[in-house]
């Protein structure tokens, strides 16, 4: 196998696959898709109900852990992150989700010119393919990304839309047009039933096109700097080190965690720390691994005596042992839900004229946190601090691994607001629609009741919602990495795109804007190709 391609990507998930897929277009182009996990055809990645059993997995998930969050009682947070073919949208709970107009607004306003939400909306649409008959003004039909709505959403789904309803919430049927705000069925990637990741959307219907290499199981150790200038990298496959070489550019798509930690483990980085962690400094630049932000989460917890949620019970046993045959024969029931079918984007009493926490409900009964239900049936709602104020970061520990510190709850108002958020969230779920289900409240319990009361608990229970971002920001600051083109400052024919880049982190989940990203950086660099 030839090891000179004119691009290398690192990272087959949600950027990466887009990238692969436009920067391949070109028959000429020798285009090298590179991936640390391995194939995504288990059914445990393909039947939507599969992700569950992901998070953990030693095989699909990176198992990352946190550094002792000073603010969360000490605990070491787990963050799992994708290692298969598609990244984390192999393993995500396949919600599509731009966030807000004003979000990309911010981004242009912070230095990042052509990232204002007109620039990037064309390019949200570009790779859509919605089902749903959504305005044309917001929405693509011709992506090969397939948007559709939960096949067989769970009836308590509809309960929590009801009793949104009731506590005054606006039923929205479409996050992703004019408005992000009010309660409903989120949209998913998904189709005929099955998990439609990145690699299943922009790679897999192309894995014969001659001049696109795919490779697994390939840990990237460093880029290969000649000078200031990447001429390639090296990876371990098998046991066994390889160099690979690059005539056009290389692109860093491993995300959050992963590109920082690949920068630093090359030597691009703060000199200090580098040097402070045995690593020799080639390109100084400090705003690596920095400006960590993520999504952090609190949960209520109900049971309920209905055997109407996901769950085990002697009553639902008929339904469960039903369900693979089901869903083989016509892919609907239980094993096509992504658990998070319904939720909804609201503003607390300490919000301006924008939501400031995002739900995300859960039809099944878990008496703790947890990804795994439990005998027995019951709901929760997950309610997130939406434009966190607290700033973590990633660096080099021993052996060069990497140290993840979320920082959460850093900034008083992220408290004050996930504290504002749990009390939403249990407001909604003691509305009347609820009152033939309810029974006792799990999390935080009748005992936790004050603001004070509430915060204790979130300090003991609350985590990420798994949406890192921002460590090696865009921009044009002291502390920016890439510049509003992608490439990474100081360093020549080397570019990020994915997470890592978002100067501040979206109202919502982040697989969707990931694809955008790998979009518009398939148009700056072919753009930059282009004589003249």
């Amino acid at each position: 196998m030839a090891d000179t391609f004119d691009y290398l990507i690192v990272g087959a998930g949600s950027a990466g696959c887009v990238l692969a897929n436009r920067l391949s277009a070109d028959p000429a182009m020798r285009v090298c898709l590179i991936e640390a996990g391995g194939s995504d055809a288990s059914p445990r990645v393909q039947t939507p109900a599969g992700t569950i059993t992901l998070y953990k997995s030693r095989v699909f998930s990176w198992n990352y852990f946190s550094a002792p969050q000073k603010n969360l009682a000490g605990r070491s947070l787990h963050t799992p992150r994708g290692k298969a073919l598609g990244g984390s949208s192999a393993m995500n709970s396949m919600i599509y989700i731009r966030g807000d107009a004003s979000d990309y607004d911010r981004w242009e306003a912070a230095g990042c010119p052509g990232w204002g939400w007109q620039d990037v909306l064309p390019y949200f649409k570009r790779s859509e393919g919605n089902r749903l008959g959504q305005s044309l003004l917001y929405h693509g039909t011709q992506g090969e990304l397939l948007v559709d709505r939960p096949r067989d959403p769970n009836p308590l789904s509809e309960v929590y839309i009801r009793a949104g309803e009731r506590l005054g919430l606006s039923r929205n049927d479409d996050f992703n047009g004019g408005t992000l705000e009010g309660v409903g069925l989120y949209n998913v990637t998904q189709k005929d039933g099955r998990r439609l990741s990145s690699y299943r959307a922009f790679v897999h219907p192309l894995r014969d096109r001659a001049n696109l290499t795919v490779l697994t199981g390939c840990q990237v150790g460093r880029l290969i700097l000649d000078g200031a200038r990447v001429s390639g990298l090296e990876l371990q496959q098998a046991g066994q080190w390889r160099t690979l070489h690059c005539v056009r550019e290389t692109i860093l798509c491993a995300g959050a965690l992963g590109s920082p930690h690949i920068l630093l483990n090359s030597g691009i980085g703060p000199q200090a720390e580098l040097e402070a962690a045995g690593v020799a400094c080639k390109v100084d630049l400090p705003g690596v691994g920095k400006n960590l932000q993520d999504h952090i989460d609190g949960l209520v917890t109900v049971r309920s005596k209905s055997p109407l949620s996901l769950g085990f019970s002697l009553g639902s046993l008929p339904k469960v042992l039903a369900s693979p045959f089901r869903y083989l024969a016509q892919k609907m029931g239980w094993l096509t839900t992504n658990y998070v079918e319904a939720g909804g984007f609201a503003r607390t009493p300490l919000a301006g004229a924008l939501p400031d926490v995002q739900m995300h409900f859960v039809p099944g009964y878990r008496s703790h946190r947890g990804r795994l239900f439990e005998w027995g049936h019951g709901y929760a709602i997950h309610t997130c601090v939406l434009r966190p104020g607290s700033v973590g970061e990633v660096r080099l520990g021993p052996g060069r691994s990497l140290e993840i510190d979320f920082n959460f709850l850093d900034d008083p108002e992220d408290a004050r607001v996930l504290v504002e958020g749990v009390k939403l969230a249990r407001r909604i779920l003691a509305q009347p629609p609820f009152d033939g289900l309810r029974g006792t409240e799990m999390l935080p319990g009748p005992q936790v009741q004050s603001d004070e009361q509430l915060l204790a608990h979130l300090r003991e229970q609350a985590a990420t919602v798994f949406h890192p971002v921002g460590t090696c920001k865009m921009g044009t600051d002291a502390m920016a990495v890439v510049t509003p083109e992608l490439r990474v400052r100081g360093v020549d024919n080397l570019r990020v795109a994915d997470a890592s880049i978002m100067p501040t982190l979206i109202s919502g989940n982040t697989n969707a804007p990931c694809i955008m990203i790998g979009e518009r950086a398939a148009d700056l660099i072919l753009s930059a190709e282009r004589p003249g």
